[in-house]
């Protein structure tokens, strides 16, 4: 698990009532005590995160909820904090207090194991009548280390599932083992010092596990590099699309991290045709920038600065721009015209396939920061070819 991100691990949630006992099982799952026990109603007030090395499955960010049942005076803050963290899960543990009564609905569309607690509580009659009348249901007892790992099991058997088909390559097949693959990266005031982000970090691993030779860059260099190293795929962070795609033969393909990102979670097409949009786009159009980072903001900001100005230089139009940040994500869309994600490499897999998802049925056309940058460049066909190459 060391050094896993978080945003690309499974995550699953603990949901129920209050005092059900979901702080009580989240500690036990971990191991330790990462969350606070109380017999008072609402002891959990914001939701807890902390992840671990399910084996043999591999890291799991498991979550601890408020009690779905908060009648206290924040309860309605709570509830609504909880459903939000819900959007990035892949998985529902429903716990219900078995001495308590018939659970509520778990939360629709999401793969749900149901958990009964304080099952050593009940009598041999009411344990039956429940085991009968929901036979997929695992039943727990105080400090019973075989029901623990019965549950373990199951959320192994879950997320195992879930995972087939789950394309994990950023590279998806695009290149073969032993390739020669070339990422340029600017070194501009939003780079994070001594490290790289994330998808530049993510496809280095990748390339270090296919036998792959790889050369780093930044566009400066750029010219020397290719005196000297043939790729057979050059992958620039967005924000030098331009640059890159003027010094770079056009017979050696060309695409960006955020392009490899979408090409990932299956969103290629649906993003490709949102860049399309933007030709249409009317003056005074509203745009929602989605960014999934929480940061300070400079002059050189892709999503508030140079999006915002390289959309005016291509269109000649002036745009109304709303940011939101990190998991925020706007119940009610309005007026919007646009959305434009970030790549969303530090969001989790399921909270950009539920924003792909409630957009989709909003009618709204969305693309990502390197697709628009790539339009408004001139470059969004090369950008995107070697994914129709293959198919895509």
């Amino acid at each position: 698990m060391q050094g896993t991100p978080r945003a690309m691990l499974r995550h699953a949630a603990i949901t129920g009532g209050t005092n059900a006992g979901k702080s009580s099982l989240f500690n036990a799952l971990l191991g330790q005590s990462a969350a606070i026990v109380s017999g008072m109603s609402g002891t959990t007030t914001d939701p807890v995160i902390k992840s671990m090395e399910l084996i043999p499955y591999g890291p799991v960010a498991f979550i601890d909820t408020a009690g779905m049942d908060d009648k206290t005076p924040l309860g309605g803050i709570r509830m609504e904090k909880t459903k939000r963290i819900l959007r990035r899960c892949d998985l529902i543990i429903h716990l219900t207090d078995a001495s308590r009564g018939e659970p509520d609905p778990p939360t629709a569309g999401y793969p749900v194991i149901e958990v009964f607690s304080k099952a050593d509580l009940l009598t041999r009659e009411r344990l039956a009548e429940l085991r009968e009348k929901y036979p997929d249901a695992l039943f727990m007892r105080q400090g019973n280390n075989k029901d623990l790992d019965a549950l373990k099991a199951r959320v192994i058997a879950k997320l195992t599932l879930l995972d087939k088909g789950r394309e994990q390559s950023l590279l998806g097949g695009l290149l073969s083992e032993g390739a020669k693959l070339m990422l340029v990266i600017p070194a501009d005031s939003e780079a994070p010092k001594g490290r790289l982000i994330l998808p530049q970090s993510r496809l280095l691993r990748e390339a270090l596990d296919s036998k792959m030779l790889s050369l780093v860059t930044r566009e400066t260099e750029l010219e020397k590099a290719l005196a000297e190293y043939t790729p057979e795929l050059v992958v620039t962070d967005s924000q030098v699309f331009a640059e890159v795609d003027a010094a770079l033969p056009k017979n050696i393909p060309l695409t960006s991290f955020s392009m490899l990102l979408a090409f990932q979670n299956g969103d290629f097409q649906a993003l490709l045709n949102g860049a399309r949009h933007i030709d249409s786009l009317k003056d005074g159009a509203r745009i929602l920038m989605l960014e999934g980072c929480t940061h300070n903001h400079t002059h050189e900001d892709i999503g508030r600065v140079k999006i915002p100005a390289a959309l005016k230089k291509l269109t000649g139009k002036e745009f109304y721009f709303t940011h939101v940040s990190g998991y925020d994500f706007p119940e009610d869309f309005g007026d919007t015209a646009l959305v434009i994600q970030c790549g969303g490499c530090m969001l989790a897999d399921a909270e950009i396939k539920r924003r792909m998802s409630a957009l989709k049925a909003a009618g709204l056309p969305v693309t990502n920061y390197g697709m628009t940058l790539a339009h408004c460049a001139g470059i969004l066909e090369r950008a995107s070819e070697i994914f129709n190459l293959n198919g895509e």
